[in-house]
């Protein structure tokens, strides 16, 4: 296996995107690359910042993580907000530093929204109105408990349609985020997007979008969740409760979490769980397929294919040393 570049081969500023449907195989192929073209691995998970949440996040193992340089994991713990504009900040300076040792950035992930701010920058808001966040929030919940849990949603809708379309009906923390966003600038989210234009595009970029295809993915899943609650998922959910980090937090409303906390609790099984992870989870990577689909520079690549991935590569980081 090659070594990759030297260190006096700067590349300027490349990244490398591996990026596609959750249980892909998106980590093992950016340790590859990494591995094989000087890189060091970029974190582009919103749930993989968390510390003690490994099992059902499915962080790379520590003996995967020490045949190259990670960033970006275990940031903090699980009951700390880690916005996308931190997440920004952190991720481009963390880059910085590695295309200044003349490496190239290997930014592995599967949330677009981190992808997309780090790659493009993000819309300017404002700070962060925590009242107004509360009131949405609590209307929410009072929604929910009369029974019209799409209320804010239809709000949206009425005041933003270019955005609703972009945002499923359950995805309330997305909708909150919309109508927040309209509320504090008084203009709609979707035409702030479109006035930014995301422009801020200071790396030279192959965004490559991992997917074998949906039945190979969806076996992948189903191995995947078996595996996790193999491996001790509702060990690890009790330790975090144990911790004082309760179902309430919003990583522990994750996938696999939020299925394990019934059954820490006694109300549920893990048979039941384990089914119910598979269908959230593969739901969840049919929008990661959906969001990827949107992005015009991405390159759909087989990960079996990894001679044509390797060349595709070394053909990128060739043009722009």
């Amino acid at each position: 296996m090659s070594s990759g570049p030297s260190p006096r081969q700067a590349h300027d500023g490349a990244v490398v995107v591996v990026t596609g449907p959750t249980a892909s195989g998106k980590s093992a192929l950016a340790i590859e690359i990494a591995q094989r073209f000087g890189g060091e691995i970029l974190n582009a998970d919103s749930m993989q910042v968390y510390r003690f949440m490994d099992i059902g996040t499915a962080k790379s193992t520590l003996a995967q993580r020490a045949l190259v340089p990670h960033h970006l994991f275990d940031v903090v713990t699980p009951d700390v907000p880690y916005s996308a504009g931190r997440y920004a900040r952190e991720a481009r300076e963390a880059a910085a530093r590695i295309h200044a040792s003349g490496r190239i950035v290997v930014l592995t992930g599967g949330t677009g929204l981190y992808i997309r701010s780090f790659l493009d920058g993000l819309i300017e808001t404002g700070p962060p109105d925590p009242a107004l966040r509360e009131r949405l929030e609590r209307e929410h919940r009072e929604d929910v408990a009369a029974g019209r849990p799409h209320r804010l949603y239809h709000r949206l809708r009425a005041r933003d349609p270019d955005a609703a379309l972009s945002i499923h009906p359950n995805d309330a923390r997305r909708t909150i985020r919309a109508l927040e966003i309209q509320e504090a600038a008084g203009e709609a989210s979707s035409q702030l997007r479109s006035a930014h234009g995301f422009g801020d595009r200071p790396y030279p970029r192959l965004h490559l979008a991992i997917d074998p295809g949906r039945e190979a993915v969806n076996e992948r899943i189903d191995r995947r969740c078996q595996e996790m609650i193999d491996a001790g998922l509702l060990r690890e959910v009790r330790a975090l409760r144990d911790r004082g980090y309760g179902p309430e937090l919003r990583p522990m409303q994750a996938i696999g979490y939020r299925h394990i906390q019934p059954v820490v609790d006694g109300s549920d099984t893990l048979a039941n769980a384990l089914v119910a992870m598979r269908k959230d989870t593969r739901q969840f990577a049919r929008r990661q397929r959906t969001w990827l689909r949107a992005v015009p520079e991405a390159e759909w690549v087989d990960p079996r294919d990894c001679d044509a991935i390797f060349a595709r590569v070394e053909a990128f980081v060739r043009g722009v040393d």
